[in-house]
């Protein structure tokens, strides 16, 4: 298992974490995501997934949502 955590910012609401978890989840290998929202600031998401995915695509999955990561740590 490989783990993935996602600095993303411009979350302010439950909509949001809605958003950005269903978009990664949509990346073929994810097995979940658990995203803390830090409204206002910056929120993080923890992605877990069978094979390393690339910190780029993951973040064309939060751009998708409408987000930016910010960094990610592997």
């Amino acid at each position: 298992m490989e783990t993935t955590t996602l600095n993303i910012s411009g979350m302010t609401c439950g909509h949001c974490v809605m958003s950005v978890t269903e978009e990664l989840k949509a990346i073929n290998g994810v097995n979940d995501v658990q995203v803390d929202l830090n409204a206002g600031g910056v929120s993080t998401a923890t992605v877990t997934s069978d094979r390393a995915i690339a910190p780029a695509e993951l973040g064309e999955a939060v751009a998708e949502a409408g987000y930016t990561v910010v960094g990610a740590e592997a």
